[in-house]
């Protein structure tokens, strides 16, 4: 390794399984807590600003789910989406 390698930027690339895994838990969430009556935009905005689970519901096993990705991950999935739309 040169000392010209630290001046190119790696490129990182997501894997289509993972994306497809995090867009597959944010669903089933939103359904699990629409189901259960609750407003799930609002519910999953609390949970990725403030951290705490309790504002997803345990119904369906959708805390674990969400808890499967961290937050940061998660945000950047929607942001990317969001953009690219």
């Amino acid at each position: 390794m040169g000392q010209d390698n630290f001046e190119q930027t790696i490129i990182f690339k997501v894997q289509t399984e993972e994306v497809n895994q995090k867009r597959a838990v944010l669903l089933k969430v939103y359904t699990a807590l629409k189901e259960k009556g609750y407003h799930p935009i609002n519910q999953l905005v609390g949970y990725l600003l403030s951290g705490d689970p309790a504002y997803i519901t345990s119904y369906n096993n959708a805390r674990s789910l969400i808890k499967s990705f961290e937050r940061d991950e998660l945000l950047e999935e929607l942001l990317k989406n969001y953009l690219e739309r």
